[in-house]
């Protein structure tokens, strides 16, 4: 995976944990229909794409803690993945050009 893979991939968990972050801001909002986040990949790059839930007609807000809760934890880890094969990237990048010279 190339650095550009995992730096797509931390933009689109990005986005995930923004629409993640609006949908708990709203738990308490009457009528608010949360917006789910789906996350592929294309083997050049990492793309988030977003759209309103299905609406069940309740007149609460229809953000389901559970899933928020756990999506945050899930794409939290994706993006420390994502952060650490990067690092690793750059060091290794840094050891062949100290070699090279």
């Amino acid at each position: 995976m190339s650095i550009s893979m995992n730096v797509s991939s931390l933009q689109a968990n990005q986005t995930f944990m923004n629409v993640n972050a609006n949908n708990i801001a709203n738990v308490n909002t009457d009528g608010f229909i949360p917006t789910n986040t789906t996350i592929t990949d294309n083997q050049t790059s990492v793309q988030a794409s977003t759209a309103f839930a299905d609406d069940n007609g309740s007149l609460k807000s229809q953000t389901d803690l559970t899933k928020e809760i756990t999506d945050q934890v899930t794409t939290a880890g994706v993006a420390k993945a994502n952060v650490t094969a990067i690092r690793a990237q750059d060091e290794i990048m840094g050891t062949l050009l100290d070699i090279k010279a």
